[in-house]
């Protein structure tokens, strides 16, 4: 098996194994204070060349960032979205711009979801969209 081929099965067994480990963290995403609500659809998830997220009520997130899959949990506490575990496949795109995979935070006004690195950067917004 070539080289590509076996760094191909990791990453898909790594998705996989963090996709059955949120499946197991149970009901993690809570209801924030505000009026707000990140469940839902953020960015366009038919076009998969583009950044998009889905926060499940259950806590779950998937998305990708227009390349590579994501998935993990997600908490809300007041106005801040805190991204968990993210896991991420790590497939080179020419010409995408990657940003969504370094997502740590989030914060939601009106139907924009802004989402910060780890350093508390801004890092883009995405519409909602569902």
């Amino acid at each position: 098996m070539s080289r590509t081929m076996q760094r191909l099965a990791l990453s898909g067994t790594i998705l996989l194994a963090a996709a059955a480990l949120s499946a197991c963290a149970g009901n993690t995403g809570t209801e924030p204070t505000g009026t707000v609500d990140p469940v839902g659809t953020w960015g366009d998830i038919a076009t998969t060349s583009e950044p998009s997220l889905v926060l499940a009520d259950d806590g779950a997130l998937t998305g990708t960032d227009g390349c590579n899959r994501l998935v993990g949990t997600w908490t809300a506490d007041a106005d801040t979205i805190a991204f968990v575990d993210v896991a991420s496949t790590r497939m080179a795109c020419e010409g995408v711009d990657t940003w969504l995979s370094g997502l740590a935070t989030g914060t939601i006004a009106d139907e924009t979801l802004t989402v910060f690195d780890e350093s508390g950067e801004k890092i883009g917004t995405l519409e909602r969209s569902e």
